[in-house]
C-alpha cells in the first residue's frame, strides 16, 4: 500500500470515528464488551477465508445496544489479507449509521458510509442517504439469459461508486410515498482476481455494459409495512412497489430505460413467536434497449436462489418465491446483551426471462438449503445460510435478514 493509499485509509477510518462518536456514550454507565469470533467461510463467487473478528459491544445504562465496532482480519483465497473496520451507531426509533472502510492485498476496496432514519421529524418522513466506493473482483457474468452454461463462467472486477438519497412521507403509520435518487459509476469491466476462469471481457465482450456506465436514476415508490420492527420483525407483512426512469450517459443511442418492481413478504408467527413462516415474492421489469448487464434482474446470492453465487442468472425480468420458517432455539446472555439463535430451513425458487411471454416452468430453478442466525433485538442480526442447488453448495453470511 502506498504512503498516499495510507494516508487516505487512516483519514477516512478518523472521519467514521469522529462521525460516529459525536455522542458518545458516559463512560461510567456504559458498558463495553469484547468477545472474539474465528471468520471461517466459503462461497462459490468469493473462494474461502480465515480470519478473526473482534466485535466490541457498547450497551448504555438501560442495556440496549448503542455501538457495534467490528475490526476483522481474514486471508481470502483470491485476494490475499484484508483489513476491514465496520462501525454501526444505534439510536432510538431505527436510526442507524453505518460505517465501513476495508483494503484488501489485491484489487479489492471498500469504503461506505450510511444513515437511515425511519421515522425522521416526529415520524412523518423517513429519510436515507448512502455513499460508497468499491473494487469486488471475484465478480461472476455467465451470459444472459435462463440456461446459462456452468461452463461459460467468467470473472472481472466491478470498480465503482455509488450515491443514494431517499425521502419518504407517511400517509398514515403504515403507509409511505417516497422518492429517491441513484448515481452509479461503473468504469469499465477490468480483469478480476480469480485466474482459474476467463476474463468476462474476452469471452463477452459484445455484453452491454462491458465499457462500463454512467447511470442517473429516479425512482418513485409505495410502502406497506405492518411488520412490528424493521430490522428483526416477528409479525406483519412489507408491500413495496416502485418504478424508476434511468439515464445511462455513456449510451448515446438508448441512454433510456426503466425498471419497475413488486416485493411481498408475509410474516406468520405462532402465538409464541418461537416459529416464524416468512413467505416472499417479487417481480422485476426492466425496460429498454442496450441496457448494462450489470442493470438487469439477477437470481442467486444471499437473497435469492442461495444454492448459486451472486449474479448466476441475468436478464431483464425477474420472478422469485421464498419460503423461509424462522425456529427459536436458544436465548442466552452474549457480552452484556440477550442474544436469540434460530434455525431456518428454507426453500428458494425463481427465474430469469426476457419478455414475459417466454416465460416456462422448466426454467425455474430450486434451492432448499438452512440458516444459522444470532439476533440481538432490536437492531442486529447475523446469519449464515447455506443453500443447495445442481451446481453444488453456497454459503453466505450477512448481518441482516434476506427478506
Amino acid at each position: 500500500m502506498t504512503t498516499c493509499m495510507r494516508s487516505l485509509v487512516s483519514s477516512f477510518v478518523g472521519a467514521l470515528c469522529m462521525i460516529f462518536c459525536v455522542a458518545p456514550l458516559n463512560q461510567a454507565q456504559a458498558e463495553v464488551k469484547f468477545f472474539p469470533i474465528p471468520a471461517i467461510s466459503t462461497s462459490k463467487n468469493d473462494g474461502s477465508d480465515f480470519g478473526l473478528i473482534v466485535p466490541a459491544l457498547f450497551t448504555g445504562p438501560d442495556g440496549d445496544l448503542k455501538y457495534l465496532v467490528a475490526p476483522m482480519v481474514v486471508h481470502n483465497s483470491y485476494v490475499g489479507t484484508r483489513g476491514t473496520i465496520n462501525l454501526f451507531r444505534y439510536e432510538p426509533g431505527g436510526k442507524e449509521l453505518r460505517g465501513i472502510a476495508s483494503w484488501s492485498e489485491r484489487i479489492e476496496r471498500k469504503f461506505l458510509l450510511s444513515y437511515v432514519d425511519p421515522g425522521f421529524s416526529d415520524g412523518r418522513y423517513s429519510i436515507g442517504f448512502s455513499a460508497m466506493h468499491f473494487k469486488n473482483a471475484t465478480m461472476r457474468f455467465f451470459g444472459l439469459g435462463p440456461t446459462t452454461a456452468k461452463a461459460d463462467q467468467t470473472n472481472y472486477t466491478a470498480s465503482e461508486t455509488r450515491l443514494n438519497w431517499k425521502f419518504g412521507v407517511y400517509a398514515n403509520e403504515v403507509t409511505q410515498i417516497a422518492v429517491s435518487q441513484r448515481l452509479r459509476h461503473m468504469q469499465s469491466i477490468q480483469q478480476g482476481a480469480a485466474d482459474l476462469f476467463p476474463f468476462s471481457g474476452t469471452l463477452f465482450p459484445d455484453a452491454p455494459g462491458m465499457g462500463g456506465a454512467t447511470i442517473l436514476g429516479q425512482r418513485i415508490s409505495f410502502h406497506y409495512d405492518t411488520r412490528n420492527n424493521l430490522v428483526t420483525p416477528t409479525d406483519g407483512m412489507a408491500v413495496t412497489a416502485y418504478a424508476e426512469l434511468n439515464y445511462n450517459f455513456k449510451n448515446s443511442e438508448h441512454p433510456l430505460y426503466s425498471r419497475y418492481g413488486l416485493d411481498v413478504k408475509k410474516m406468520f408467527a405462532s402465538e409464541s413467536k418461537r416459529a416464524i413462516l416468512v413467505v416472499h415474492g417479487e417481480l422485476q421489469a426492466t425496460i429498454g434497449t442496450d441496457v448494462p448487464f450489470f442493470e438487469q434482474s439477477s437470481l442467486g446470492g444471499q437473497n435469492s436462489l442461495r444454492g448459486f453465487g451472486v449474479d448466476r442468472y441475468i436478464d431483464k425480468q425477474m420472478i422469485a418465491f421464498s419460503v423461509e420458517e424462522r425456529i427459536h432455539i436458544l436465548r442466552a446472555r452474549l457480552a452484556g446483551v440477550m442474544a436469540d439463535f434460530e434455525i431456518a430451513p428454507f426453500i428458494d425458487t425463481g427465474q430469469v426471462f426476457n419478455s414475459f411471454k417466454n416465460v416456462s416452468f422448466k426454467d425455474y430453478r430450486i434451492t432448499p438449503g438452512i440458516g444459522f442466525r444470532g439476533i440481538i433485538r432490536p437492531n442486529v442480526v447475523g446469519r449464515i445460510d447455506y443453500g443447495f442447488s445442481k451446481e453444488g453448495g453456497a454459503i453466505f453470511a450477512g448481518l441482516d435478514f434476506p427478506y
